[in-house]
């Protein structure tokens, strides 16, 4: 994720399942609550995130002791967490598909029920004609959406091609563009046959909700970190929720939106809430991308879904909902 929605092209320093026990009361805390101390010091926690707009909620308030807090890319910070510099990241989806059996830490995450705004594809042909298109090196998960939805819905699987981050979308003589992001949201002047917002043509194509990001931990993190971690990113989360007027005039001019806008995206556009219907998203997108070489085959997708408090996931198996309609 670039300057964006997930946003900030100028910020690098800072856009994957084990019982870990919920709370309703570490729910209703802040972030510092849930990180105060009740016993002996605990070791220091390297989380990583990303400091682009659709991410302020979730990390609203979260740095504090205990927790070494970094910013980065989404790719970056998958790469990171598999080198074992970061214990918990929050990394794109299909990098939780392709760790080495990462586990989910915490609820929170960062999706959609319908139009995301914020990843888009224009085409400069149909859709169903394209032989090229151009893809914003920000988000690996963004880039498997657009190659499923065009290989289920238009039969093409064009050749990929990487647009700099510093490129604009007239720096590419592709046939379509992928862009996630502020160059997303503030749309792009040009003659387009068509442009998707792959979060609505997801949700219309499956009648399932989207996960672009979740929190995971490496599996050799001890346990003790993680169940600690959890109340802390529910906490975050919660208190981003309840701030999202603030954080919208906050953040608003420096993405180029005005401030109705920015809250209309943060509170109706995004949803933050890993439930059921999330995780059926999770393993239909899955199954879709294996079929197409993007994950590997073969997870056992009830352990790997499995939220905190729940050992198994218990999705449901081969049903319409992960067989949507070609």
């Amino acid at each position: 994720m670039p300057r964006n929605v997930m946003l900030d092209h100028a910020t690098v320093a800072g856009i994957g399942r084990m019982p870990l026990g919920f709370s309703s009361s570490n729910r209703r805390s802040t972030p510092e609550q849930a990180l105060s101390p009740k016993g002996p010091a605990a070791p220091t926690a390297r989380l990583g995130a990303v400091q682009y707009l659709n991410t302020k909620p979730l990390v609203h308030g979260l740095a504090g002791p205990g927790i070494a807090l970094k910013y980065d890319f989404p790719s970056r910070l998958a790469d990171q967490l598999a080198a074992g510099s970061l214990d918990v990241a929050l990394i794109p989806s299909i990098e939780f598909f392709r760790g080495d059996a990462y586990r989910l830490v915490s609820d929170a995450c960062i999706g959609c029920r319908g139009p995301v705004m914020s990843v888009k594809v224009f085409f400069r042909k149909r859709p169903d004609r394209i032989d090229t298109l151009a893809v914003d090196e920000g988000s690996r998960t963004s880039i498997a959406l657009a190659r499923i939805l065009l290989a289920h819905r238009c039969g093409v699987a064009p050749q990929i091609n990487v647009l700099p981050l510093e490129d604009d979308i007239s720096a590419t003589t592709a046939d379509a563009v992928l862009l996630i992001g502020d160059r997303a949201i503030g749309g792009q002047r040009g003659n387009f046959e068509a442009v998707w917002d792959l979060g609505e043509e997801w949700c219309r194509w499956t009648g399932l909700p989207f996960v672009f990001a979740v929190w995971a931990a490496r599996r050799d993190v001890p346990e003790a970190t993680l169940r600690r971690l959890e109340p802390v990113l529910a906490a975050a989360r919660d208190a981003g929720r309840a701030n999202f007027a603030s954080i919208a005039a906050a953040e608003a001019k420096g993405h180029g939106l005005t401030v109705p806008q920015c809250l209309g995206y943060l509170r109706d556009n995004l949803h933050y809430d890993l439930g059921l219907r999330e995780r059926e998203g999770l393993a239909l997108f899955h199954d879709r991308a294996a079929a197409l070489s993007l994950a590997p085959q073969g997870i056992d997708l009830d352990r790997a879904l499995a939220l905190p408090g729940a050992p198994m996931s218990h999705l449901p198996g081969p049903s319409p909902l992960r067989t949507p309609p070609p």
